[in-house]
């Protein structure tokens, strides 16, 4: 039986492929790295530009960190239902529809007037990325059956997933310095037209799931469960842990997450049918997506604000700084999609690239205050961002492959929800220790030396980026146990591409 059978019960059923001509593939692929770049990027793009957002429009430091958390919630909360209605009307119609959307409330935040109607665009950038990105995933999916070709179309797709946050602070500074903070959300207009053009006219519209129903009880509970989780976990960055609006928050998160997960046995068109997380390389790779999620959030937030308030970074060399990261995450995505996770199986490249990446983070706790980017920062971004390369692509399409056609847009929306959940739970967490380390460690020291300040930020550094060497380790030893030895099996039963 083959190895990536969902349970020994369940008969896997094969993906349809997008009938599209070799080439056509490609151009294909063009166009969902364009959109999901445009997703990704909206993620970090506007946290270097907030300085100047908050000047211009004059809202307060507490009100801030909702532009950023506004976009978190409405995306984590809504990607399920945004990955049915693909499965359900179609992948063309929810990828058309989602550009669509997203360029026009960005247009919307770029002109406003006020924090009111910066936050609503926010929030609707996230609604309507909910629906665009697990369409985008999930034509990925369909579209690329073909063992190899597959691997190599989501080395591409995964290294943009996790470079994107760098290629965001880089396009953000550029725009901010260059122009001015309100072109970080007009940016996304014309990067919109492309995907738009490019979608209307090499799409097909799969309805899969076309004869299913949208179960709302289960959106309901799904949508409230992630949103509570999230709201909690933000809530624990800006107030406590012992909040009650961090822990309510959490508890209610989880219990609505367990019911959720109970109804899904029950009802009769489940929103996330049970057989797609049954499958243990499925489970294995959600898992990794979470924790690289949650760790990277250390790379990107603290070394950000160590590059521009130790080193005195501008914006956009703050962004150049990550590239190399971003380049050796490419080459290494490339490498495990298309060589390693071929022949010698997840089991084996995903724990490297989480104990690689582990090792880099471990190195960056070496900065000081007046270390240089080029030894005390430079070969350790390139490590991490090595170590990511090996996981994030590969977990991405072990989790996305061999799903039954109808449910290509749930499972690929899970893979959203991991991430950004993730990624909430990364940055409350490690902001929470950060601050707690420097506060600890400017206990019975002279509180007004600039020395002393400047050394108390290099211990909450250190401690986000220790947290995340942890974190990655800990994903490396879940990775071993879970996914199965061996290579991945091609479905035997699965469409071929066509050529023409």
């Amino acid at each position: 039986m083959s190895q990536n059978t969902l349970t020994d019960s369940v008969p896997r059923r094969a993906v349809e492929a997008e009938p599209a001509t070799s080439s056509k593939r490609w151009w294909i692929l063009a166009v969902v790295a364009v959109a999901q770049l445009m997703v990704v990027l909206d993620a970090t793009i506007v946290n270097i530009a907030l300085p100047s957002a908050q000047a211009d429009l004059g809202f307060s430091d507490g009100n801030r960190q909702w532009i950023v958390t506004a976009y978190a919630l409405s995306f984590a909360s809504l990607l399920l239902l945004g990955g049915r209605i693909a499965d359900l009307f179609g992948r063309k119609t929810a990828f058309l529809i989602g550009v669509v959307g997203f360029a026009g409330v960005s247009a919307l935040g770029g002109a406003a007037n006020g924090f009111g109607m910066l936050v609503t665009a926010r929030a609707l950038q996230g609604a309507f990325g909910a629906l665009l990105a697990p369409a985008a995933l999930s034509l990925l999916n369909t579209t690329f059956t073909d063992a190899r070709e597959r691997a190599r179309a989501f080395s591409v797709y995964g290294a943009i997933a996790g470079a994107g946050g760098a290629v965001g602070l880089l396009l953000g500074g550029v725009l901010t310095d260059a122009f001015d903070w309100r072109w970080t959300l007009y940016v996304n207009v014309a990067i919109a037209v492309v995907a738009f053009v490019g979608g209307w006219l090499l799409l097909t519209n799969h309805r899969d799931a076309g004869n299913s129903k949208l179960d709302v009880p289960g959106t309901l509970l799904v949508a409230a469960g992630l949103f509570s989780l999230v709201y909690g976990f933000s809530n624990a960055e800006t107030h406590d842990w012992g909040s009650g609006l961090t822990w309510g928050f959490l508890i209610a998160g989880g219990v609505l997450i367990a019911a959720f997960a109970w109804w899904q046995t029950k009802a009769a068109h489940p929103l996330l049918p049970l057989r797609i997380l049954l499958d243990r390389n499925r489970a294995a790779s959600f898992l990794a997506v979470l924790i690289s999620g949650g760790g990277m959030f250390g790379v990107f937030l603290f070394l950000t604000y160590y590059l521009q308030l130790n080193l005195g970074f501008s914006p956009t060399r703050t962004g150049v700084a990550f590239l190399p990261m971003v380049g050796a995450l490419m080459v290494a995505a490339q490498l495990g999609t298309t060589t390693l996770v071929p022949r010698i199986g997840p089991k084996v490249v995903v724990p490297l690239g989480f104990a690689v990446a582990a090792v880099g983070m471990a190195w960056l706790t070496g900065i000081g205050v007046g270390s240089s980017y080029v030894s005390a920062v430079l070969p350790q971004l390139i490590v991490t961002g090595a170590g990511l390369g090996l996981v994030m692509p590969a977990a991405m399409q072990l989790a996305t492959g061999g799903v039954a056609a109808e449910d290509a847009g749930v499972a690929s929306a899970t893979v959203n929800a991991m991430q950004q959940v993730g990624g909430s739970i990364g940055t409350a967490l490690l902001n929470t220790l950060a601050a707690s380390a420097a506060t600890d460690y400017l206990v019975g020291k002279d509180a007004t030396s600039k020395l002393v300040q400047a050394q108390a930020t290099i211990e909450s550094y250190t401690t986000a980026f220790w947290w995340s060497a942890g974190l990655f380790a800990v994903g490396a030893v879940i990775a071993f146990v879970f996914f199965r030895r061996g290579v991945p099996e091609q479905d035997a039963n699965a469409a071929p591409v066509v050529h023409m």
